[in-house]
């Protein structure tokens, strides 16, 4: 989950423009936890399939 729609319950505005304290910590706690949070659903289904790729290449080399 991305902060880009929540709203903050202490000063009603987007957590994403950390209005506040309360904002700009879980904005932060946030960015901690997920590093994939910026990506696009494009962009990690782009991944997902290229590590796929990645994964059947190398059992084709290692069965040949």
């Amino acid at each position: 989950m991305t902060c880009d729609r929540l709203v903050c319950a202490n000063c009603a505005g987007p957590v994403s423009e950390g209005r506040c304290a309360v904002c700009r910590a879980e904005r932060a706690r946030q960015h901690r936890e997920t590093p994939f949070a910026g990506l696009s659903p494009v962009a990690l289904l782009t991944l997902l399939l290229t590590l796929i790729a990645v994964a059947l290449l190398a059992e084709r080399v290692t069965a040949a």
